[in-house]
């Protein structure tokens, strides 16, 4: 009876120790959820929704939970120079801004101009970054301008010289008409000058023959 007593404590204290244990278990594995739950909480970046902007172009704004600097980055959608600009302002109201081109390494803005990198225009923030424009491209727009000029000044010459032609042919059609009715009517004046002349004359020998033949 004894032995049976003393073996039920023994149960009953096992089972007190392992209870106790599962307890601590939990309680550290609790523990260490929360501290990682709020160490993620901490470093959180939050972020708003994209706003339209000048220049066919978008801006998104970020917030670090951790150190609080505002990122806010404006894309260019069809800005040949520029891809992006990234406006960046500490807890403390430092702003800096730096440009990125479609090709190259990005630069930094003045600081007299990162107050206006939100509005201005593509070309404007790559010419304040210092990015050389592409002459090459430059210099086949202008060729291309050119040839479009020359065509339309070719085409324009060809039709005041076609009016000009067809003007002539008129004016010159004009004139032998004219000439042809000119030369005409001269013949038949001369015709009936000469006819006139001719019965002239003729009456002349009729009389000269008459003189003669009477005694």
């Amino acid at each position: 009876m004894r032995i049976k007593l003393m073996v039920g404590m023994a149960l009953l204290a096992f089972s007190g120790l392992i209870a106790g244990c599962s307890d601590s278990g939990t309680t550290t594995n609790t523990n260490a959820n929360t501290t990682t739950v709020a160490t993620t909480s901490n470093t959180t970046t939050t972020a708003e929704q994209a706003r339209p902007a000048p220049g066919d172009s978008e801006i998104t704004t970020s917030t670090d939970a951790t150190s609080g600097t505002r990122t806010e980055t404006r894309t260019f959608k069809n800005n040949e120079r520029v891809s992006r600009v990234v406006v960046t302002t500490t807890r403390e109201g430092k702003r800096t801004a730096r440009v990125y081109p479609r090709t190259g390494e990005p630069r930094d803005l003045p600081e007299d101009k990162v107050a206006n990198a939100l509005e201005d225009t593509g070309e404007a923030l790559a010419d304040a970054a210092g990015f050389v424009v592409d002459k090459t491209k430059d210099a086949a727009s202008a060729t291309k301008e050119g040839a479009e000029a020359v065509g339309e000044r070719t085409a324009n010459t060809a039709k005041t010289v076609g009016q000009k032609t067809a003007e002539g042919a008129k004016t010159v059609g004009e004139k032998t008409a004219e000439g042809a009715r000119t030369v005409g009517e001269a013949t038949a004046e001369g015709a009936k000058t000469v006819g006139k002349k001719t019965a002239a004359g003729a009456k002349r020998a009729g009389k000269a023959v008459k003189d003669a033949v009477t005694p």
